[in-house]
């Protein structure tokens, strides 16, 4: 655990109660605070009072008089569309809002650290899609390097729940846009933006303010080193606005799209091969097209963006391709299921939005598309594009007939509902050399607690038809 620094004796308000705030409250007891803690659900209040904390109803009149700090969950909104009730009334007081993200970083560095040879260092990534793999993999890399790496944040474990790095230690954070807004202290060593597509517009009050909360990671944060996809006109942007020069090395370029050129530092991949370059010259190439763990253009963004941090603290091209053939992939990202009677199964619960579900139909061809859900702002023109690779689609969800005609006429629909007629039917139907892709490009919540959920049953139904 990171105890937190600079609560002695202090009243820490604590509001939500899942992962995040109970560990907030965990370490800030452990650091010498005292935790009030608050949740809207009777069932996060039972689990605060079973491990023995305090509770204080938050949204009453004058609970946040006598309270230094107040720490939030991610999940609550504190500015759009409008901020919880507690949240308001800390704003009102002048109390100061945090997250757990913020109190790792004010936490984290320790005077023990004068006695290590190497000091630890902080990765931090953000990015619409593909955090969760690439902060993965750069865990992953490093531990086949024999490097002490934690996985935390969005990710793994909470951030305060994680060991003290020792020496030469390395903790990756993936963060969301929920956690870099709010958080007070951003402090990487090394940073990373994967790429920007339209997302939880609704929390952010639009795209601008969704960037924004983004951006506050590498701008506001002052990581040594910045890797930025530049795929988009953000990243670009946001590559321009903190290199000092064409040759600043300390902003490394990511593309999937294109060869990059200049005299900077930049890692692409095209048509399966990655390539680093410096100063104008290729210095290192991987050949990306038999990595199982990694399919598709969308992971070799993710595998560029790993390789640019291993470079960056240390790792040899070589032992980068040693640990990019050995990783096994995410759970619900691009996940190969099943091979049955010559079709593949693949599990991609974890695209939620059109960008990401975009990315999914570009790696496979022949594909019998299971789709539908709570779909979100932005619409699904981004999907058109790639509905070549679709032999048909299987609408699911509440409002499948909806998502159904928002798909327009370029593919061939059927309205299906649930995902076990939607798995029958594309079992039903699919031929050799085919793949039954589920990449809903909508949220969950119609139907599943989470897009994990969504995922798990679909593999079940995979399973309970072809015995795989």
């Amino acid at each position: 655990m990171i105890p937190v620094r600079g609560v002695e004796n202090q009243k820490i308000a604590i509001l939500g109660l899942g992962r995040s705030g109970l560990t907030a409250a965990r370490a800030v007891a452990a650091g010498g605070g005292v935790p009030l803690c608050w949740d809207d659900g009777e069932a996060g209040r039972e689990r605060a009072e079973a491990e023995g904390f305090a509770l204080r109803d938050l949204t009453r009149p004058g609970a946040l008089d006598d309270v230094a700090m107040l720490v939030t969950s991610p999940g609550i909104p504190h500015l759009y569309p409008a901020p919880h009730r507690a949240i308001a009334a800390a704003l009102e007081a002048g109390v100061p809002v945090d997250n757990d993200i913020g109190l790792f970083f004010r936490s984290l560095a320790v005077s023990d650290w004068d006695r290590l040879d190497t000091l630890p260092k902080v990765v931090a990534v953000t990015g619409s899609n593909g955090k969760s793999t690439t902060s993965a993999l750069i865990a992953h890399l490093l531990n086949e390097a024999g490097r002490e790496a934690q996985l935390a944040g969005n990710i793994g474990r909470g951030v305060l729940d994680i060991d003290p790095p020792g020496d030469g230690g390395v903790v990756v954070l993936e963060l969301s846009s929920y956690q870099t807004e709010l958080a007070r202290a951003l402090t990487p060593d090394v940073a990373v933006f994967t790429n920007l597509s339209p997302d939880h517009l609704d929390r952010h009050g639009g795209k601008g303010g969704y960037f924004a909360a983004k951006r506050r990671l590498l701008v506001e944060g002052g990581p040594d080193r910045a890797v930025i996809g530049v795929d988009e006109v953000e990243g670009q942007f946001l590559a321009g606005q903190l290199a000092q020069g064409p040759g600043d090395d300390r902003v490394i370029r990511i593309s999937s799209a294109r060869k990059l050129v200049g005299p900077g530092w930049s890692v692409f991949a095209r048509k399966g091969f990655l390539a680093e370059y410096r100063k104008g010259r290729q210095v290192a190439a991987i050949d990306l097209r038999g990595i199982a763990g990694l399919p598709g253009a969308h992971n070799h963004q993710n595998a560029c963006a790993a390789y640019a941090v291993a470079r960056t603290l240390g790792l040899a091209p070589r032992v980068i391709e040693a640990g990019l053939h050995s990783f096994e992939g995410l759970p619900h990202r691009s996940q190969r299921v099943a091979e049955w009677n010559g079709v593949s199964f693949v599990n991609d619960s974890k695209a939620t939005n059109a960008d990401a579900a975009a990315q999914a139909l570009r790696a496979f061809e022949g594909i019998r598309w299971i789709c539908g859900g709570l779909e979100k702002e932005g619409g699904l023109e981004v999907l058109h594009p790639h509905l070549g690779h679709v032999v048909k689609a299987y609408v699911i969800g509440r409002e499948a007939e909806r998502f159904a005609l928002d798909l327009g006429e370029g593919v061939a629909c059927e309205i299906c509902g649930t995902m076990e007629r939607a798995v029958a039917r594309a079992v039903a139907e699919a031929q050799p050399g085919e793949t039954v892709l589920l990449a809903p490009a909508a949220a969950s919540f119609d139907q599943y607690d989470s897009f994990e959920k969504r995922g798990e049953d679909f593999m079940a139904r995979v399973r309970e038809i072809t015995g795989a």
